[in-house]
């Protein structure tokens, strides 16, 4: 399957191809730092993510998707200390000890090791069950959401985008310093015609 040569597509190849350098094969996990839309990651990134997907899918990569956004902690949770706070969503939002014991944990172990690509459901706040995956040797997971640049995170990824034009929490600014991080930044705020961005300083 060819996509067609937009200048969206041509980035994404150029992308594809600055992560291949660096992981030429075995497992490959890309996250895609989708910005904060309020409690969930910007639409923009969950689409920066899928199209890069389909790219890896062209490129013959068997891929696969997920977000963040499938492993919520509970409102129940969240809420346990008090009244939700942007600060107390950016330290509770999220279950990252279910998020590796199910996605990427298995995911990088290889083989016919089996992963979930979600595990709770935060529209209904409740746990799922999800389907259990394999894939093949080199396998591509691309990942969007919400503070993944988090310095507990940080090791997880093969590569990192950050997205300069999606907002991001203050809280997670200060304590992840996210464009200080990333492995690479771009500007979406054009969708049809991304571009790399600069690193201040």
């Amino acid at each position: 399957m060819m996509l067609p040569p937009t200048p969206r597509v041509l980035f994404l190849r150029q992308l594809l191809g600055a992560i291949r350098r660096e992981a030429p094969a075995g497992r490959v996990v890309v996250v895609v730092d989708a910005g904060s839309g309020g409690g969930g990651a910007s639409s923009g990134g969950v689409a920066f993510a899928d199209d890069l997907a389909l790219v890896f899918r062209e490129a013959g990569a068997d891929t696969f998707r997920a977000s963040l956004g499938g492993f919520h902690n509970s409102r129940a949770f969240r809420t346990r200390l008090g009244r939700e706070t942007p600060e107390s969503y950016y330290r509770d939002g999220y279950d990252y000890v279910t998020l590796r014991r199910v996605l990427l944990e298995p995911f990088r172990l290889g083989g016919s090791t089996g992963f979930q690509t979600t595990a709770f459901d935060a529209v209904r706040d409740v746990p799922v069950e999800a389907r259990w995956l394999t894939a093949g040797q080199d396998a591509v997971l691309v990942i969007d959401g919400e503070f993944p640049l988090r310095p507990s995170l940080r090791g997880e990824w093969t590569a990192s985008v950050l997205l300069t034009n999606a907002p991001q929490a203050p809280a997670y600014v200060e304590d992840a310093r996210p464009a200080e991080s990333a492995t690479y930044l771009v500007d979406d705020s054009e969708p049809s015609n991304p571009r790399w961005a600069p690193r201040e300083g």
